[in-house]
């Protein structure tokens, strides 16, 4: 869309990520102050569309322009990544909270690739028998409080092979992961497939009841359709 003529497209990020990648756009970094701060927003830049391209466990978030979209008039589209699917060899324990993957874990110690960010890894602390790897974009702050953990900052994509490599040198055999959907982070799902890992897998909440695309290509033909010349 930056070099579409047609649009004058901004994007706000929320600013929990340290050093975001530039966007050809112009940008905003911050909070809007909740739904109201949105409506607000929307108000005053003479917003047309709003797309809700948000992490699909940033619920909050995608309340708020749920809310701020039905106040002001505003279009609105959300762009959900479809969710992984179980498929034959996956062993997956279902949750639907990163509390209850906690008690998951169970009491025997065990060795665990922790790949849900840095926000809710603190939850964790309570149950300091096992051992951790924790891999994030930006550093857990404060520091975990747990005797036996290993930090790994990177950013996705990662492959499969990679992954694969990762969970064998770090002799993981459970990995705590958010179903986020989407190919950049899917390669330690596959990697735990083929080496036999549970995953335990915190599955989304209901989201926010508005039109939604699955792709970018569907947001963009839902963006040309709703923004066309009458």
């Amino acid at each position: 869309m930056a070099e579409d003529v047609r649009y004058d497209t901004a994007i706000s990020l929320a600013g929990r990520t340290a050093d975001p990648r530039p966007q050809p756009v112009k940008t905003r970094i911050g909070g809007f102050g909740g739904a109201d701060g949105l409506a607000h927003f929307l108000h005053d830049e003479n917003i047309a569309l709003l797309v809700d391209a948000t992490h699909p466990f940033a619920a909050r978030i995608s309340h708020n322009a749920a809310d701020a979209a039905q106040r002001t008039g505003v279009a609105l589209i959300a762009l959900r990544r479809p969710e992984w699917v179980l498929l034959p060899g996956d062993r997956w324990t279902a949750v639907d909270s990163v509390v209850e993957a906690v008690s998951a874990l169970g009491d025997r110690r065990r060795r665990v690739f922790l790949a849900i960010g840095r926000q809710e890894a603190f939850h964790f602390e309570v149950a300091p028998q096992h051992s951790y790897v924790i891999r994030s974009v930006d550093p857990v702050t404060p520091p975990l409080n747990l005797p036996d953990q290993e930090a790994i900052l990177a950013t996705g994509p990662f492959a499969e092979a990679d992954e694969a490599a990762l969970l064998r040198s770090r002799q993981i055999d459970v990995i705590v992961a958010k179903n986020s959907g989407g190919s950049a982070t899917y390669g330690k799902i596959a990697a735990a497939r083929r080496l036999g890992i549970e995953v335990i897998m915190v599955e989304r909440r209901k989201p926010a009841d508005v039109p939604t695309v699955g792709s970018c290509d569907e947001a963009l033909n839902r963006i040309a359709h709703w923004l066309a010349p009458a």
